[in-house]
């Protein structure tokens, strides 16, 4: 079962982010806050949106997608961007990944927007084979850029 995250689910959304930054080898960069979750979730202006993904055996979270609106000039409509797709590991293979993408696929046909993307990272097979089975397609002629912590501070100090 994949249902809209509530208020309620932010500690658990919480929890479900430190574990995927584990599994990619990037916990010291996990710093968000329950606090910073449940504001860009939940806040006076939402900037993310949240599913959940419930074993409908025990009832339990076991995993979660967290998405935002990004917008494309060339189609001239939005687009959902998944910043993160995670399902604990004793969940794999039962589903869940496969019904929160297809609860954002819905979303964007319902909403007649043209395009959800994401990132994955290249030594992740297991999802690369999962989302190209999906039909889904690298972008192999863009490259991430990303500008953080010094390097931003510095750029944005600038006169």
């Amino acid at each position: 079962m994949i249902r809209t995250a509530t208020p309620a689910d932010v500690p658990t959304i919480h929890t479900l982010v430190r574990e995927l930054a584990d599994y990619e080898k990037a916990s010291h960069e996990a710093r968000a806050t329950p606090e910073q979750l449940h504001e860009a979730l939940f806040g006076d202006r939402p900037a993310a949106y949240a599913h959940i993904a419930v074993d409908d055996s025990t009832g339990e979270a076991v995993g979660f997608a967290l998405w935002f609106l990004n917008f494309s000039t060339w189609r001239g409509v939005h687009g959902i961007y998944l910043e993160d797709l995670y399902v604990r590991p004793e969940a794999r293979g039962g589903g869940h990944g496969k019904a929160l993408l297809t609860e954002l696929a819905r979303i964007c046909v319902r909403r007649g927007y043209e395009r959800l993307e994401w990132s994955v990272l290249n030594w992740n097979r297991p999802a690369i084979d999962f989302y190209e089975a999906l039909g889904a397609r690298p972008q192999d002629e863009w490259t991430v850029y990303r500008l953080t912590d010094g390097a931003l501070a510095r750029l944005g100090a600038r006169a």
